[in-house]
């Protein structure tokens, strides 16, 4: 029987031996190699920071792990990390962790939180951009060097830097664009190969002056173009690397994330906005 996520419990994680499961949990969605010691959660813990996990019947299916930062200005709330057993996935517990997350933050006083993740992982971007309400401008390139977890080896780790100020309900902008308007604005021109896979052809130029909204087109799955066409995920990287980079430094924002409603659509978007105050 499908799980909903009703049945799930978020809560705080205090005890060393919770600490360690939510370690074992990080091996198994990411590499055991990259797994964070607990002496470090339990310090991190005990210093302004905390773990929240979310049980199903007793067991860990997900935890959400956030630090203290401060960029000089403020201080804010680092969201380092957030796994969900594979077996629970497309439940919304990821989402039911970030909202309590965010009601925790603000118990506690931070003034925001951020985090980062790969612009080109669509399920993170639908979340973290479409749902959450996140903000971004900043574009990280290879953010952690080259790394070996199934995840992310073979390409560089380049990042999205979100900034989550508050909750926004953007339903009413999904309820405005339609399939047609989002390719009218889209930038980035694709062909999809006969296995589905999306393949770039061109980036087009905005017209000087240009103030409507913009949307970039990024692979639905990612992860699938990666296995079987490993240069055509690199082309991806590198080509929305250049056009993120690009318009975050002459005053665009991601504001927005719109997805298809097919499963088996090639693609879908992003939708930027021109910052207040920048021409």
């Amino acid at each position: 029987m499908k799980q909903t996520t009703d049945e799930v419990e978020i809560r705080l994680l205090t005890t060393i031996s919770e600490l360690e499961q939510a370690r074992k949990l990080e091996g198994i969605v990411w590499a055991e190699s990259e797994t964070i010691p607990v002496h470090q959660t339990l310090t991190a813990s005990k210093n302004g920071g905390f773990l929240l996990g979310a049980f199903l019947k007793g067991q860990l299916i997900g935890f959400q792990y956030s630090f203290p930062g401060y960029d000089g200005k403020s201080i804010y709330l680092c969201s380092h990390n957030l796994a969900v057993d594979p077996h629970f996935r497309r439940y919304g517990v990821g989402e039911k962790l970030k909202l309590a997350q965010w009601e925790q933050g603000k118990k506690m006083g931070y003034s925001f939180i951020s985090w980062t993740y790969d612009p080109l992982e669509s399920v993170n971007g639908y979340l973290n951009i479409g749902k959450l309400g996140a903000d971004c401008s900043t574009y990280i390139e290879n953010c952690y060097g080259e790394m070996e977890d199934h995840l992310n080896d073979g390409l560089p780790s380049d990042r999205f830097l979100v900034k989550w100020t508050n909750l926004k309900n953007k339903s009413s902008l999904k309820d405005q664009i339609t399939k047609r308007q989002r390719e009218e604005v889209n930038i980035v021109t694709w062909k999809t190969r006969e296995d589905g896979i999306p393949v770039i052809e061109e980036l087009a130029q905005l017209q000087e002056g240009y103030q409507g909204d913009i949307a970039v087109a990024i692979p639905a799955h990612f992860q699938r173009v990666k296995e079987l066409a490993p240069a055509i995920a690199l082309d991806w990287r590198l080509r929305t690397r250049e056009l993120f980079t690009h318009l975050f430094n002459i005053g665009w924002e991601v504001t927005d994330f719109v997805r298809n409603q097919s499963f088996d659509a090639p693609v879908h978007f992003y939708i930027l906005k021109r910052i207040e105050g920048t021409t």
